[in-house]
């Protein structure tokens, strides 16, 4: 496996981060304590060395397990957890939620479940929609300037909450935001209209989670499996409409045309994108499965198709933007060497 810088820091991460959402069975559904080891042995016989878990996940087993796992090699390996949503069910109003005392409280505990003395990434696991963008950020700042965490990072925040995270951090001279943690997939690119460019503009880490957009892109639920749909009780995407079944036509007849399953195919081109997927295997054979995908190697021909078929409207502004650049441009449109990176 190849490492990536993450973002705008100094930090070297696996190109696939295992993400352990599936260690435990208190959701009723999820890997034993056997098979979490032998899939995060493979993960890390493979060149793996990003653990992504939450509080919440299998409330507490996952992390329990991660603790456990790590403890031979601690410092090669780069954890990240989340609070916000509770270690158990029913967690109550202290336990959850972004306020500095849910924060503090979940990162104590979340230590000692992970038989550790510091979290590699904190990540605010998404937004309660009341507590003010500097709390988090100068929550982060003071566990920074502790040595309880290293970075921190926003998941499923909106984009003008973590620009607004990102400069105020730089401005006060806090823990600067180091990433963003978001849903991307074939069917799932809204993110491209506001998501990404910002965080490209920050130069933040960028991970993305379910890039199999919940199974759906590896077939299985066309050959009538189940998997998430039974386990869970709930699907994040199925083919509700004509733009998901022509995403999933498509990238069936690359994997017909190649050899290549659907499922490597659909994390090869979120990687050709250059964000960090998560992948998070309940079964060694799902996680051989999945890091195969980082030695696939799609055809621009290819990734054209898939992007086409899956393209989504980016609407306003974007669109009025995009039929106004050669008039912006002094009609010299074509004549101009555009920088690289996206204006911050």
């Amino acid at each position: 496996m190849r490492y990536r810088v993450f973002g705008r820091t100094g930090l070297r991460v696996s190109t696939l981060a295992l993400g352990t959402g599936n260690f435990g069975t208190a959701w009723g559904y999820g890997s034993s304590r056997d098979e979490a080891k032998v899939i995060f042995d493979a993960y890390r016989d493979a060149g793996g060395n990003f653990i992504d878990t939450a509080d919440q996940y299998q409330f507490g087993q996952s992390e329990t397990m991660v603790g456990e796992f790590i403890a031979s090699d601690r410092d090669d390996i780069v954890v990240a957890t989340k609070f916000s949503l509770g270690d158990r069910h029913g967690a109550g109003l202290q336990r959850t939620g972004n306020s500095r005392k849910a924060m503090v409280q979940s990162v104590e505990a979340s230590l000692k479940r992970l038989d550790t003395d510091r979290i590699d990434l904190l990540w605010a696991h998404m937004p309660d929609a009341v507590t003010p963008i500097d709390e988090i950020m100068r929550g982060f700042d003071d566990l920074a300037r502790t040595g309880k965490i290293l970075y921190a990072g926003l998941s499923d925040f909106p984009a003008w909450r973590a620009a607004s995270a990102a400069t105020l951090a730089d401005l006060r001279g806090w823990t600067p935001l180091s990433a963003l943690q978001l849903e991307y997939s074939l069917v799932q690119r809204t993110v491209e209209r506001e998501l990404l460019p910002m965080a490209a503009a920050f130069h933040l880490g960028t991970v993305v989670w379910s890039p199999l957009g919940g199974g759906l892109l590896t077939g299985k639920y066309r050959r009538g499996e189940t998997g998430r749909a039974q386990g869970l009780g709930a699907v994040i995407h199925d083919e509700s409409d004509e733009r998901k079944v022509r995403t999933v036509d498509t990238l069936l007849a690359i994997s017909d045309e190649t050899g290549i399953p659907a499922g490597q195919i659909a994390i090869a081109w979120v990687l050709h994108k250059g964000t960090l997927p998560i992948i998070g295997p309940r079964t060694p054979a799902q996680l051989a499965d999945n890091l195969a995908s980082v030695e696939v190697k799609l055809t621009d021909e290819q990734v054209s198709r898939l992007d086409e078929a899956s393209a989504i409207p980016l609407g306003f502004p974007f669109d009025v933007v995009s039929g106004s650049r050669a008039t912006l441009a002094g009609s010299k449109l074509d004549f101009i060497d555009w920088p690289l990176t996206t204006v911050r």
